[in-house]
């Protein structure tokens, strides 16, 4: 059972309202002791005693992170607020099988973006089969990929993105919104370094191909 705080309100019956006010609707002020602390010695004391305060200083600290990355995920501002509500409850009920292997944002990052895209392919009722391997890369090809797609112009790109397959529109996400290193993809994604390139790049052809099918006229 999840714990409740002093009012009798359980964790999981605070829902996410609006963005602006998606961090004081869920969790009272905290103690400041407990805000100084780092995630990982935060997370350390929950798994000995969970705590909805104590998850909740974690909580302040990503839950516009995490609904940003719903709304780009989702194009949709009321399935966002339903899915970051849903992924922090997730995160609170498993925090226990967090090993420590990586940080806790890269944790978060990785069910925030597997449970969006669970999400994306119900609602679309099919699943992509990934292309793993590097056979038939030109050479040069990757680099290419990335100029003509940062050439795109800005104002094509959110239409771009909405018509792509969700986990190729993650992969682009991850790479140029979040700004997310190799290492951290290979976390997220749980593959290696050389799929997390392929994947990568197999994004931003499929990325090139859709925006000369929706904007023929453009070079």
């Amino acid at each position: 059972m999840l714990p409740s705080d002093p009012g009798g309100v359980t964790f999981s019956e605070r829902r996410v309202q609006t963005p602006n006010t998606l961090s004081p609707l869920l969790f009272r002020k905290k103690p400041a002791a407990v805000e100084q602390l780092r995630d990982e010695e935060i997370v350390v004391e929950l798994q000995h005693r969970m705590d909805a305060e104590r998850f909740g200083v974690l909580y302040d600290r990503y839950s516009t992170k995490v609904f940003q990355k719903c709304m780009a995920m989702t194009r949709n501002n009321e399935i966002a607020k339903d899915l970051t509500h849903d992924i922090f409850l997730k995160a609170f009920v498993n925090l226990s099988k967090f090993d420590h292997r990586s940080k806790f944002g890269t944790w978060l990052y990785s069910i925030t973006h597997n449970y969006c895209l669970d999400h994306l392919r119900k609602d679309q009722k099919h699943r992509t089969t990934e292309v793993e391997d590097d056979h038939g890369v030109e050479d040069g090809a990757e680099d290419r990929y990335e100029a003509e797609l940062l050439a795109i112009r800005t104002d094509r790109l959110p239409m771009v993105l909405e018509a792509m397959d969700p986990a190729d529109r993650g992969i682009l996400l991850m790479k140029y919104q979040d700004e997310l290193s190799v290492k951290d993809m290979m976390e997220v994604l749980g593959v290696g370094e050389s799929a997390v390139k392929m994947r990568t790049m197999r994004a931003r052809e499929r990325a090139l191909v859709l925006y000369h099918q929706l904007f023929p006229e453009e070079p």
